[in-house]
């Protein structure tokens, strides 16, 4: 879509953005439900709503100057009882293309159509670990003059992950479009939110660091490779991009499939042979080879020969970058019928004060829209999430026998099933349920309530009774660490 009446350069920023993200239903779904619980007029619930947001990025005065464009024709039609669709349409915020079908979340209203015409983020700490205040003089032991890295560490080694949107840890805090949630509070997080592009990889359950401010807490592989041997500190890197929606994210790489993508992105890997620790290597596409916005959404999946091409190209150049004595474990794909499975019928954050939309109704609509992160799995057609599923298998196959066939100078690979199942039975034992191991907001990503928890543990365990030697032995010296440099907190 296009912006039909915008001057000012922030809005049209954020008005492309509503219409990349279908961003205008959301929010004059917000905005209609915001009056209704607080039985107030519309333009009091478009100033709740502003007023809500952190003055950070002005994203106040953004607020407040979008309502100033649209807010008027926006409360008339609200007055008129239009749906957010209807209002999005008549608005005029985005162009419908020549041929495309007329997208809607809600119901098409009974009335006629015809009327209507070293920062945290930007890839900072968040992503990989600070680098140490090399201005203190604490390198030494005092009393003998021996480097404590010498005295301590006799063996140490980094994590890294070679992810996407899920290794990232891609989030929309459900509170940000469920009114009875809503709240000064909800949007705190939405400065860092915003430019760490949505995702929130310190939270992450390979290279998480920080307790968890979107619900459940973190555990993470890092955290446990650094208690068992605390030379391990701040040495991880979250290469993760979000990609499964490049069709409208990234136009750039439009046709790109994610094995292909990450093949590219990996070349930010940081890693000297002859000066760095070891590495983990965890890759971890789980979805996304099968996972795009297309109609034809089958014809634009990896292939296995393609899996191949792009992994063992990766691993050719990870042999390059890796110091001897490094490990790389390829995470299967995960089977994402879990998804319609045990979401399907139930209502969105957006639905649930009316109890009118159900994600149901939103994958068809960002299927309508062409802006779905998985066509093949968030679909009504289960012959189609069949065969997406199926061509998931195909591809861990794919990793299978590269795992098992392939060996490296420099690192050796091991293999292992996307742990779904395993997760699942132990969020059932601790009296959860399915449904709430995924992401609420976008209805497809793995939630922070439990999963990565629950995944880091069950990965940890895995490598610790079949591969004991990639987590590497625990660090006797880890109290006089410790002692000498304080608990630092994994950052």
């Amino acid at each position: 879509g296009t912006s039909q009446k915008t001057k000012h350069p922030m809005v049209h920023i954020v008005i492309s953005l509503f219409c990349l993200f279908a961003g205008c239903v959301l929010v004059v779904s917000v905005i209609e439900q915001l009056a209704m619980f607080h039985n107030c007029t519309a333009k009091e619930a478009i100033e709740r709503l502003c007023n809500y947001l952190p003055e950070i990025l002005n994203l106040q005065g953004i607020c407040y100057l979008v309502a100033e464009l649209y807010g008027p024709e926006l409360i008339k039609l609200l007055k008129y009882k239009m749906n957010a669709d209807v209002v999005c349409h008549s608005i005029k915020l985005c162009k419908q293309n020549a041929g495309q079908p007329f997208c809607h979340l809600y119901p098409p209203p009974k009335v006629s159509y015809a009327w209507i015409s070293d920062i945290t983020t930007l890839r900072g700490y968040h992503w990989r670990g600070k680098d140490c205040n090399e201005g203190k003089a604490i390198g030494v032991d005092p009393k003998d003059g021996i480097p404590y890295e010498k005295k301590f560490c006799k063996e140490s080694k980094g994590i890294i992950l070679l992810g996407d949107s899920a290794g990232a840890h891609f989030h929309i805090p459900p509170e940000w479009m469920t009114v009875a949630q809503m709240s000064l509070k909800s949007f705190s997080d939405l400065p860092v939110a915003l430019t760490n592009e949505l995702d929130w990889p310190h939270f992450s359950g390979t290279t998480g660091f920080l307790n968890s401010t979107i619900g459940g807490w973190t555990d993470s592989l890092y955290l446990r490779l650094r208690r068992r041997n605390r030379c391990n500190h701040r040495d991880f890197q979250n290469i993760s991009k979000n990609v499964s929606n490049s069709n409208y994210c990234m136009k750039m790489v439009f046709s790109i499939n994610i094995s292909t993508y990450l093949f590219f992105i990996f070349f930010s890997l940081a890693r000297n042979q002859l000066l760095d620790n070891p590495a983990i290597v965890i890759y971890a596409s789980i979805g996304n080879d099968v996972c795009n916005g297309r109609p034809d959404t089958v014809v634009h999946m990896t292939t296995p020969n393609q899996m191949h091409s792009n992994v063992m190209q990766t691993l050719q150049y990870l042999n390059s970058q890796l110091p001897k004595g490094s490990h790389v474990i390829l995470t299967g794909l995960v089977d994402g019928r879990f998804l319609w499975d045990q979401l399907h019928s139930r209502y969105h954050p957006l639905g649930q004060l009316n109890k009118d939309i159900t994600y149901e109704q939103v994958y068809s609509f960002l299927s309508c829209l062409q802006i779905s992160p998985c066509n093949g799995w968030m679909s009504s057609n289960e012959t189609l999430r069949n065969l997406t599923s199926e061509r998931a298998l195909q591809l861990s196959n794919v990793l299978k026998d590269i795992a098992r066939s392939e060996m490296f100078a420099n690192f050796d690979v091991f293999y292992m099933d996307f742990p779904l199942g395993k997760i699942a039975d132990e969020w059932h034992k601790l009296g959860g349920e399915s449904w709430q191991l995924i992401e609420p907001a976008d209805g497809f990503h793995p939630s922070q309530v439990k999963k990565k928890s629950l995944g880091a543990r069950i990965i940890w365990q895995k490598a610790l009774s079949e591969w004991p030697h990639v987590l590497g032995k625990e660090n006797p010296f880890n109290s006089q660490i410790e002692d000498v440099f304080k608990d630092q907190g994994g950052h």
